[in-house]
């Protein structure tokens, strides 16, 4: 026999409770969300098989109890929306927008400050060396 067993039975039990896991953390995502719990759901918002999930006799047992409680008690609409909402997420990005744009303005203020006495060192310098003697180019 080729390989080891055991190691083969251990990879396999480690595959089964990561997908445990996120068939768990699904389902409490879909609660959160108050979507409607469903094994295509839960297998897509946990990314399982659906297969795994009906084999699953504890997850198999939560998910009919979830959807027979949704069924008897619907979900309340939510008054605010979740956190990851489109409109947090603009809220989010325009603070962001609003503090690049500052920091920019400063920056920019800072530069032309710079530059400003830059070009004003550089006139003194000028009138101190005097009246700048040109030669002619030659000519061909």
């Amino acid at each position: 026999m080729r390989g080891n067993p055991d190691n083969l039975r251990q990879a396999a039990a480690r595959k089964s409770a990561a997908a445990q896991a996120r068939a768990e953390q699904g389902l409490r995502e879909m609660i959160r969300r108050g979507q409607p719990i469903t094994f295509r759901g839960l297998a897509q918002t946990a990314d399982v098989s659906l297969d795994f999930l009906y084999r699953s006799a504890d997850i198999r047992r939560r998910v009919e109890q979830l959807r027979a409680q949704q069924r008897n008690h619907p979900p309340q609409p939510a008054t605010l929306p979740p956190d990851d909402s489109p409109s947090s997420v603009v809220r989010t990005l325009t603070a962001q927008l609003t503090e690049l744009k500052r920091r920019h303005r400063d920056e920019v203020q800072a530069l032309r400050q710079a530059l400003e006495a830059a070009q004003s060192e550089n006139l003194e310098l000028r009138r101190r060396l005097g009246p700048r003697h040109t030669t002619q180019p030659a000519t061909s």
